[in-house]
């Protein structure tokens, strides 16, 4: 059964961090959620100084720095929210973040602020049904995307009933649930929480947050494909991120092995100003050059596109496209309804 380290002593006692380091980090286990479970744990290459999976998951003191251009809602979530816990940024769907809890806590998240123990709760009772009536209420949305935190952590009777609520409005025809679960406790995704997201009336698609191939491990590959088995189309995000994917041999391997897994690359995302994660931000013309060189290594099906959210609110704009253009002090890009906005954005 897995279980998760939420303690700077904890990480210490498995060796994820030297004894020595666990005073440095007080200031940044104080400000952002720390859980690292034991199937990401037995994955670090201990040997490695620059292991990319310990520097997604273990805690560092570059967290503590911060740059002008950061924010704590990166990307406009609450420019959006309509009411708690929905966020109505395009027309046909809504993001439906139902938890603040994730069984792991990625250093590079674009919620750090919102997420853990610290942050804001689960949705209580009354505003998980305000959200189903806002839903219900506004006809255009056709798909709802289950995010949070990582609506995974749900047990399967939780699970089935959010998702028969879902299925039982009319103009919802997709529910779709993004989640780190197959691959951080790949034990969760029984065959019961698979039936579970099975519903009549609705299409059920499940994306997958993964970054280096070696997330992708036998166990990861066996619960993706107990979903897919079951008839759920899945996905494949990533985050582009300094020291873990940033080389294009790491990013062929880890979209080859999406696509071997039944798992369709969708994002390659752009690191988000979120604060303290300037050491895993590449720079965008680095970004494209990546990119150019992957597709001329892979067949077209294992090219993701590759997206940066606008902050403000704006929502993603795909970056090889006529909606970016360089300028003397970064790039100037295009949003969905035509605005363009400064990249980054001024402090």
């Amino acid at each position: 059964m897995t279980y998760a380290i939420k303690s700077l002593s904890g990480l210490a006692d498995v060796g994820l961090i030297r004894r020595t380091d666990v005073l440095p980090l007080v200031p940044v286990a104080a400000r952002y959620a720390v859980a690292v479970t034991d199937t990401i744990a037995e994955l670090v290459d201990h040997d490695d100084p620059f292991d990319p999976i310990a520097r997604q998951f273990v805690p560092s003191e570059a967290e503590l720095v911060g740059t002008p251009d950061e924010r704590a809602d990166p990307i406009g979530d609450d420019v959006h929210s309509t009411v708690p816990g929905v966020v109505h940024r395009h027309r046909d769907r809504v993001l439906f973040k139902l938890v603040h809890a994730c069984p792991v806590y990625c250093r590079f998240c674009f919620r750090r602020e919102m997420v853990g123990p610290e942050g804001e709760t689960a949705l209580s009772p009354q505003a998980f049904e305000a959200a189903l009536a806002y839903i219900e209420c506004h006809p255009e949305i056709w798909e709802v995307i289950l995010t949070g935190g990582d609506p995974f952590i749900l047990n399967a009777r939780r699970a089935g009933e959010v998702s028969a609520r879902l299925a039982a409005i009319p103009h919802v025809k997709v529910i779709r649930w993004h989640t780190r679960v197959p691959v951080v406790d790949p034990a969760h995704i029984t065959d019961d929480f698979v039936a579970a997201l099975l519903v009549p009336g609705a299409t059920t698609i499940v994306a997958l947050h993964a970054n280096h191939p070696r997330e992708l491990t036998a166990r990861a590959r066996g619960a993706c494909a107990r979903l897919i088995d079951a008839g759920i189309p899945m996905l494949g995000q990533s985050v582009l991120l300094r020291g873990v994917n940033d080389k294009v041999e790491t990013l062929e391997a880890l979209m080859r092995a999406f696509v071997e897994a039944r798992i369709k690359p969708y994002y390659l995302h752009h690191a988000d100003l979120a604060p303290g994660t300037s050491h895993f931000r590449v720079p965008i013309e680095e970004g494209l050059e990546l990119m150019r060189e992957l597709r001329a290594r892979v067949s077209g099906v294992c090219v993701p596109q590759y997206v940066v959210d606008i902050p403000g609110g704006y929502a993603k704009v795909p970056l090889a496209s006529g909606d970016v253009e360089k300028t003397g002090a970064g790039y100037r890009l295009r949003d969905h309804e035509g605005g363009w906005h400064q990249y980054p954005p001024e402090a």
